[in-house]
């Protein structure tokens, strides 16, 4: 493709933001190669090598117009790669078209003076937003259940520790009284899952919507007791305690804001309001009941 002229015309502002959003898309074209590689030959790897073959496109039409060769970015390249590894493939590609919005600024600006920018532009904000939410993964699928466990888990066991934690007043008692309550609640969260799934939801395997309900509660439960086992002082282990649930339901929040395109800031408040109110409750709760009962441990 050939930008007529054009490249004369640029300011070295433009220059240089049309060589960033350049860097952006070869960068991109690794990351998706690389992402698609390690998938099976299946419907995802086909969409990815074709976003991938779309960002190599882009890097050539842009470098038409710069006159450059530009290098990706190893760095990010790997990053992403361990990222699609660790929190799925959707996560990672949707986290990079979050990305793309400076590079569409170049693009929305370049269109108002050749045309050959208009299709880049079409195809960035419609195309490949479009294509991610075609990609199929199977954590997706069970994202009901991850959210049951970990919902659970959050509220029922910040008010159980800080009710636990004037009652009993012994931080190992109430990590060993805890663990019993969440590791118990734990298995009977996944049977209820299993039971549910197996008798309402034909389209998810009912042990594995058991296991990630069940996973994601124990997982839950381990970060929320760890505070009494390693911090000496009884309200600091309470604090750090919800604090790390807090935590916890940001970065969950921030999950489902990428993967599910949702709202983060009221999903966030809503359910840090139920665990961190729920644990108030207890926490009156235990006070009393150490008072009326007159247990002194």
């Amino acid at each position: 493709m050939v930008w007529y002229g054009f490249r004369r015309m640029m300011s070295n502002e433009t220059m240089r933001r049309v060589v960033a959003s350049q860097r952006d898309e070869i960068t991109e074209h690794h990351i998706y190669r690389r992402i698609a590689a390690r998938q099976p030959l299946d419907a995802n790897r086909r969409l990815l090598d074709r976003i991938a073959a779309d960002e190599l496109r882009h890097y050539e039409q842009l470098r038409s117009l710069s006159g450059r060769d530009v290098s990706p970015c190893r760095a990010r390249v790997w990053a992403f790669d361990w990222i699609s590894r660790i929190l799925g493939l959707t996560f990672a590609t949707k986290l990079l078209e979050r990305g793309e919005a400076e590079a569409q600024e170049v693009y929305r600006a370049l269109a108002k003076d050749a045309d050959a920018a208009q299709d880049i532009v079409r195809e960035e904000v419609e195309h490949e937003a479009a294509l991610l939410n075609l990609l199929d993964e199977e954590r997706l699928r069970y994202i009901s259940s991850i959210v049951l466990g970990l919902n659970d888990a959050l509220v029922e066991l910040t008010g159980a520790l800080a009710g636990l934690t004037l009652a009993l007043q012994t931080p190992r008692l109430i990590a060993v009284t805890g663990s019993i309550t969440g590791i118990a609640a734990a298995f009977s969260m996944a049977a209820s899952e299993y039971l549910s799934t197996k008798a309402d939801n034909p389209g998810r395997h009912p042990l594995k919507a058991a296991l990630y309900t069940g996973g994601a509660y124990l997982l839950t439960v381990g970060l929320l007791i760890l505070p009494y086992l390693v911090v000496g002082h009884l309200f600091a282990a309470l604090g750090i305690t919800l604090a790390t649930a807090v935590l916890i339901i940001a970065l969950f929040n921030w999950y489902l804001s990428v993967v599910k395109d949702l709202p983060f800031g009221r999903r966030f408040a809503e359910m840090a309001g139920l665990s961190l109110g729920v644990a108030a409750l207890s926490f009156g709760v235990g006070y009393a009941l150490r008072v009326l009962v007159g247990v002194d441990v």
